[in-house]
């Protein structure tokens, strides 16, 4: 009797279990989320945290960056430091639709870098690419005004179409001002900011026929990054939450700001995680003054973020930062 057959049974044994286990790796791999960005990094603080949220999650597959409003030159350096610094320069950015000369109030950070990748290309014709490639597959994560979604809509409806989904931040359905709290005259609803800035580029995405996730008010304004949160972060001191101190430094310094409040990552936590706010089917229309309206009787073109789970948000968004050890290639 050969010694060698027992072995030999366990390797036969063995040799199906790993092939299976090899092709549920590949199998999880291509079930990740791809994630187009479009950002108007550098004014307010919260789109760096959401950059830092897609970085650190592994369910999400961060294929391209455009950035969006004003100096869209600046925010392209600004995200390509930031990818420098956590050793992603794989990451293609490009610069949006440029809208104003004013210089981005953390800019200072990344005046001096140079990129290693410059990717000269026009957003819309980005965009169009990567959707081609993966078609059905992408979620186009919107936290600025929405002129290079109203941009590439006008390109090519069809194509656009070809999203799995689009997640913004942006709108106010049911709460009517960003603080019923603030003595506003809530008898008049205020346009929110990102859908107000480009008014007609927000129509157009509503009225595009692709499934919309909207984080809009009433499910970001009570996102308070307070004191005890934000220590517990700058602990970490690693080069991705030290590039967020930094930038938070420099946007309390421009704005007086203490506590910021975490708009923009919702729409991204809600694509990692959807129970974490009640999604209502809504019909939004929005008025040339840039105020959203959820319509009775009509058909929904809208999931809507209403009741989110706060302390789940907060739970998820710090962890995720605390675990990542993301580093830049010596």
């Amino acid at each position: 009797m050969s010694l060698d057959r027992p072995a030999s049974a366990l390797r036969n044994r063995l040799l199906p279990l790993l092939l299976v286990f090899i092709l549920s790796l590949s199998a999880l791999a291509q079930q990740k989320t791809k994630i187009i960005l479009d950002t108007d990094i550098g004014d307010d603080i919260d789109d760096a945290y959401a950059l830092g949220l897609i970085l650190s999650s592994p369910e999400l597959d961060l294929i391209g960056i455009g950035t969006s409003w004003g100096n869209t030159e600046q925010r392209t350096k600004l995200v390509s430091r930031m990818l420098h610094e956590t050793g992603r320069d794989d990451i293609p950015v490009v610069s949006g639709i440029h809208t104003g000369n004013d210089n981005i109030t953390q800019y200072g950070w990344a005046e001096s870098f140079k990129p290693s990748k410059s990717r000269q290309q026009n957003v819309v014709d980005f965009y169009l690419e990567l959707i081609d490639r993966y078609p059905g597959q992408i979620t186009l994560v919107a936290i600025g005004p929405l002129t290079n979604v109203g941009a590439l809509i006008d390109r090519d409806p069809v194509a656009f179409r070809k999203l799995k989904q689009v997640a913004i931040m942006g709108g106010n359905a049911t709460l009517k001002s960003y603080d019923v709290y603030d003595g506003l005259d809530t008898a008049n609803p205020a346009p929110e900011y990102n859908i107000m800035k480009d008014v007609p580029a927000a129509k157009k995405l509503f009225a595009a026929g692709v499934p919309i996730i909207m984080a809009g008010l009433e499910s970001t304004t009570m996102l308070k990054l307070d004191e005890v949160k934000r220590a517990r972060l700058w602990r970490k001191s690693s080069p991705l939450t030290d590039s967020i101190t930094i930038l938070y430094h420099l946007w309390g310094s421009t704005w007086g700001g203490l506590t910021p409040t975490l708009f923009d990552p919702m729409a991204v936590a809600v694509v990692i995680d959807p129970t974490l706010a009640r999604l209502e089917p809504m019909h939004i229309e929005i008025d040339d003054k840039g105020v959203t309206r959820n319509i009775a009787g009509k058909p929904a073109n809208a999931q809507v973020l209403l009741a989110p789970q706060t302390e789940r948000f907060f739970d998820l968004i710090i962890a995720r930062l605390l675990k990542q050890n993301l580093q830049r290639a010596e």
